[in-house]
């Protein structure tokens, strides 16, 4: 016998709730929350965030969940400050200190440090971190006392600055692909002045497109729940920097069947692209269909479908 299909509760919502997630809890625990509280069964994120990291958490909600892969990957900024002459074992202030150092560089020193980050390419993953390992994370490994391996990563830089050099600690921005770990980034800095560094305290400005500005606090959403349904950002706006393009009745039945649709050239005709550009479809209704990207298929540019969005059991 095939699975049986959850019962969808009266309450689940689809679409996206932009969190301003509080420093100590896992964003696992306040996912939790929203999921038990406000009867959200189907619930998924857009990146987490380290329990002593606070700011925006993209909360997937319903149908909202298939969007995960269109969300978790856009630029991230954040805010952060650490601590020279510390090093933790988990690379920032809420581990244990595992070595002290006397700090002999300059401010100047630090500040160039700081912006070097710009320049790297790749970095280590933590040990204590969800990155996997023969599918066991490596920061179950690490809290067992075993060895983890190390693991590096790809990662661009897109922004740094420098906010405030105060020995021995100092604050900055910067701007990183999704997956980018700022501990490690202290820690690489740290290792290169030659004291250690520690981070101390970080907030999630951004994850593309949406900001703090946009979040909201998780204590005022599981009090009101009145108001939850009107906070979340319907399906059809939660990529709102992609195009979006309303499709006649006929045009939507292809695509529900599968069809590619050609790509228009003309600018600001419907369907309108060049190769690589992604767009959402939606239906006569305002419903969205479909997830596409405009690619070749047999050397004519066409939208192919990335994920259906019409099947809405």
């Amino acid at each position: 016998m095939g699975r049986r299909k959850k019962k969808r509760s009266p309450e689940q919502r689809d679409g996206l709730l932009i969190l301003n997630k509080p420093s100590g809890p896992t964003s696992a625990a306040c996912l939790n929350d929203i999921k038990h509280q406000l009867k959200q069964f189907k619930i998924g994120h857009g990146g987490t965030l380290d329990p002593m990291a606070e700011g925006v958490l993209l909360v997937l909600l319903g149908h909202g969940t298939k969007l995960a892969p269109y969300l978790s990957g856009g630029t991230k900024t954040y805010r952060g400050t650490f601590r020279l002459g510390i090093t933790t074992d988990t690379l920032d202030i809420q581990g244990e200190v595992v070595k002290e150092s006397d700090v002999s560089a300059s401010a100047e020193d630090v500040k160039r440090a700081i912006l070097y980050w710009k320049e790297l390419t790749e970095q280590e993953v933590p040990a204590y971190s969800a990155a996997k390992h023969e599918g066991k994370p490596l920061y179950a490994l690490a809290r067992e006392g075993k060895e983890t391996p190390v693991k590096i990563k790809p990662i661009v830089i897109s922004h740094v600055e420098v906010l405030d050099v105060q020995m021995p600690e100092a604050a900055f921005r910067v701007s990183c692909s999704a997956g980018t770990y700022i501990r490690s980034l202290v820690h690489s800095l740290g290792t290169r002045i030659g004291c250690g560094a520690t981070l101390t305290s970080l907030v999630r400005e951004s994850s593309e497109p949406f900001g703090l500005d946009q979040a909201l606090d998780l204590m005022d959403v599981l009090e009101n729940p009145e108001s939850f349904p009107e906070r979340v950002i319907p399906l059809a706006d939660t990529l709102p920097h992609w195009p979006r393009f309303t499709l006649t009745e006929p045009l939507s039945g292809l695509v529900k069947n599968g069809a590619w649709l050609p790509v228009v050239d003309q600018p600001g005709e419907l369907l309108a692209g060049e190769l690589g550009d992604q767009a959402m479809l939606l239906d006569p209704e305002g419903t969205p269909l479909a997830l596409v990207e405009a690619k070749l298929q047999n050397g004519t540019p066409k939208w192919a479908i990335l994920r259906g969005l019409w099947n809405q059991d």
